[in-house]
């Protein structure tokens, strides 16, 4: 016997197909998705009708739209999550509900997100809502959603002679005179580095932060997040990357730590104490892109 499973398309416009494998008939079967946000208080849920499939129970009358074709001896239902359902940023477990009983998660069968990779929204797109489907570490399916207005995204970084160069893109606001770069210490208010913003139009920039900047703030700590501030008198916008189909940056892509040049010894990121350190560009596990100072203590003599 089959067992429930749900195959996931999605499109660079926020919807999300379900198509739900039941082992033989479903017939009368009054059966749903709920979507529950994780660690939400009081509950956050959203619930999505199943229907079967047009064309054909098992799926192979309906092919647009399907990630994987039916199984034969199954029914196949489909549920549909609208690009305009509002959901909170955060991670949603899909559970099945059939015939009223206890919701039970769903184990994740294919994906189709293609229309995922290097999305690129229009340039007047004030607000963002990003979804993408994923697998869990237990086998089951997830939506991870991000909902950012105004967002900058990260494009490529390059860590070199002692510093980074980043490249991005903002969207729903544009870069005017005044706009930079800023490294703030986490968990320290106040305290800021800033590096200043080449604009490519109103939308495309490049920054350049150096790296020796981060030891001039004695006491800050070595974890700097990065935002961008796109004009003199706008507020500071979280530089991110979220527009592809990786959901955990952080445990994908790792760039290069690189030595620091220290004030008091002026290269090689060694301290006057006989101690390195290095500085590598990273995701957090929100996907958005900080700098972590990494610091090693002297040799014994």
């Amino acid at each position: 016997m089959t067992a429930p499973r749900a195959d996931c398309t999605a499109d660079g416009e926020g919807r999300i197909g379900f198509d739900v494998t039941l082992p033989g008939t479903a017939e009368g079967w009054d059966a749903a998705l709920l979507l529950r946000l994780r660690e939400s208080d009081p509950e956050e849920t959203v619930r999505l009708p199943l229907v079967p499939l047009p064309g054909g129970s098992d799926g192979s009358g309906d092919p647009a739209g399907s990630a994987c074709s039916g199984a034969p001896g199954a029914t196949v239902l489909r549920a549909t999550l609208s690009g305009t359902t509002r959901l909170a940023e955060g991670r949603w477990d899909v559970f099945l509900v059939l015939d009223g009983g206890t919701p039970q998660r769903l184990p994740a069968g294919c994906y189709d997100l293609r229309a995922l990779v290097d999305q690129v929204p229009p340039a007047d797109r004030t607000r963002l809502e990003v979804r993408v489907p994923y697998t869990t570490k237990y086998g089951n399916i997830s939506v991870r959603t991000w909902l950012r207005g105004p967002h900058a995204e990260v494009g490529e970084v390059w860590p070199a002679d002692g510093g980074m160069t980043l490249h991005g893109r903002l969207y729903g606001a544009e870069l005017t005179s005044g706009a930079r770069l800023e490294a703030r210490p986490r968990g320290a208010v106040g305290r800021l580095v800033t590096a200043p913003v080449d604009r490519q139009g109103t939308a495309d920039f490049t920054a350049r932060l150096a790296y020796g900047e981060l030891l001039r703030e004695p006491g800050a700590g070595d974890e700097w997040e990065l935002w961008l501030r796109p004009g003199a008198d706008a507020g500071p916008v979280r530089v991110a990357r979220i527009l592809d189909d990786i959901i955990d940056k952080h445990e994908v892509i790792r760039y290069p730590a690189r030595p620091v040049p220290v004030p008091e010894s002026g290269e090689g990121g060694e301290t006057a104490g006989g101690g390195t350190v290095r500085a590598r560009p990273y995701y957090t596990g929100t996907n958005d892109l900080s700098v972590r100072l990494e610091r090693t203590a002297p040799k014994a003599p």
